[in-house]
């Protein structure tokens, strides 16, 4: 599922955790979330190649001309086990990784002839050392991600599988309260329902990372997990594909995630979340309701911004009352008041003052948990709420400004750092550190302080 995707930091507590250095609409997402990395990450690269936690194009699609060899060359991270020394090294002693993995396989009661019959035959499957450290020279704006994701063809889908499935929907919400919307929205969007799910072989990609690069023993556990699962027969060894960090099945669960929220819907002794559409539903409402999804409330509202706002408020630690964000001028997009509850939203303005705001509740950081990326759960809401029949957002996006290059990021920190707004080391991703620095700058110079990287904002860097 969604849960790491795409991105490259990690998420430790749910789904999965490989980030990417890819979903860095909003921000630098190292993050983690139950799909590490499978065809949302590539909307970030600019090849659109592949497609937790988005569908342009299939989840690590074969080519024509047969999967891709290792680059051979040095890991873009500069980690001592991403040079191309380590990994050769690392790769001729792949056999005796796996077997000294034997113990701990023992001691999750996995039986000696199982981890022999499924770990038979494993070999190092070295391209993913360069998708690891993939460095994406260009990101997309959160305009074309959420185009590219929330799109009439996958809505149209989406209805489908929603009438197809309405009983199974049905059974779900009244056991966990969880909308099917936002479980169909998420089926959507990390597999475009099941036809991107990706081909790679769940044990060998995560053997190779156990064994191989810089997040071994993050993914020993996935690796052994894995095993698990075929060992007690919720899966057999076919249906276990996915991205090359793990994730698997239509809404990606990552192994270690499947063992905490996997649930047999259906009573058939296995829990198939990739073949059997009950438990497939019934596992991600699960995952969402043990992250403490509010039954029968929102993920946010659209909201327009006063003129002189302080978007030093839009920040996810500042949260208030809707009537105190009221009082400060905010309104919904729509006209409609703001509902009566207790529940407190903080800001979200993912295109600072040329675009809309968005007020955000428990739910959204809920879809955060599942994939840690603002711009990924804005399209999870989204499409739920046009899957339900609303209509698009009201506010236009500044579709004319233009996405920077990552040397363009990495010059405007380094500028940000030379005029001592920015402590951190430039690496050409944006995260929360840059969007402060960049704020504290904008307001030296009387901007708008909303963080929001310009072309404008570098050249004024350029002339400070």
């Amino acid at each position: 599922m969604r849960r790491n995707v795409m991105l490259a930091a990690l998420r430790t507590g749910t789904r999965a955790a490989i980030v990417a250095s890819a979903l860095a609409v909003s921000g630098s997402a190292e993050a983690q979330s139950g799909n590490p990395l499978n065809f949302l990450d590539s909307l970030f690269t600019g090849t659109l190649s592949n497609g937790n936690s988005g569908s342009p194009a299939p989840a690590q699609a074969p080519s024509a001309s047969g999967p891709q060899p290792w680059s051979g060359e040095d890991g873009a991270s500069g980690h001592p086990l991403m040079t191309a020394a380590a990994i050769r090294e690392a790769a001729g002693n792949f056999d005796g990784c796996v077997a000294a993995m034997w113990p701990d396989a023992a001691r999750r009661n996995i039986t000696q002839d199982n981890f022999q019959r499924f770990t038979a035959g494993l070999t190092p499957d070295l391209r993913i050392m360069d998708l690891l450290d993939a460095q994406p020279e260009f990101t997309k704006s959160i305009w074309d991600y959420l185009d590219i994701l929330v799109n009439d063809n996958r809505l149209a889908k989406g209805r489908e599988v929603l009438a197809k499935y309405k009983a199974q929907f049905d059974a779900t919400e009244r056991a966990y309260g969880v909308d099917r919307y936002i479980i169909a929205a998420i089926w959507g969007i990390e597999s475009n329902y099941s036809t991107q799910i990706g081909d790679r072989s769940v044990l060998q990609s995560t053997a190779t990372l156990a064994c191989i690069g810089r997040r071994q023993a993050y993914f020993k556990d996935e690796f052994l997990s894995a095993l698990e699962i075929l060992n007690r027969g919720d899966l057999r060894p076919e249906q276990l594909r996915g991205s090359w960090a793990g994730a698997f099945g239509p809404t990606q669960f990552m192994p270690t995630a499947f063992k905490r929220f996997a649930v047999d819907a259906d009573g058939d002794g296995r829990r198939d979340v990739v073949d059997n559409p009950a438990d497939l539903i019934a596992s991600t409402a699960n995952n969402l309701k043990k992250d403490g999804w509010q039954s029968g409330q929102s993920w946010g509202y659209e909201v327009v911004l006063p003129q002189g706002f302080n978007f030093m408020l839009a920040d996810r630690a500042k949260t208030m009352s809707f009537g105190q964000w009221e009082q400060l001028g905010l309104k919904r997009a729509n006209g409609q008041p703001f509902p009566a509850t207790p529940e407190k939203a903080y800001l979200l303005a993912p295109a600072g003052a040329q675009g809309p705001g968005f007020l955000m509740l428990q739910n959204f950081r809920v879809i955060m948990k599942y994939n840690p990326a603002e711009a990924y759960a804005l399209a999870i809401g989204h499409f739920a709420d046009r899957l339900r029949g609303a209509p698009p957002f009201v506010q236009a996006w500044p579709r004319e400004e233009r996405t920077l290059s990552r040397a363009e990021r990495l010059e405007l920190q380094q500028l940000l750092a030379e005029r001592g707004f920015y402590r951190g080391t430039p690496d050409g991703r944006f995260g929360g550190q840059t969007r402060e620095a960049l704020r504290n700058f904008q307001a030296s110079i009387g901007a708008p302080a909303d963080g929001f990287a310009t072309t404008d904002v570098l050249e004024r860097l350029r002339s400070r």
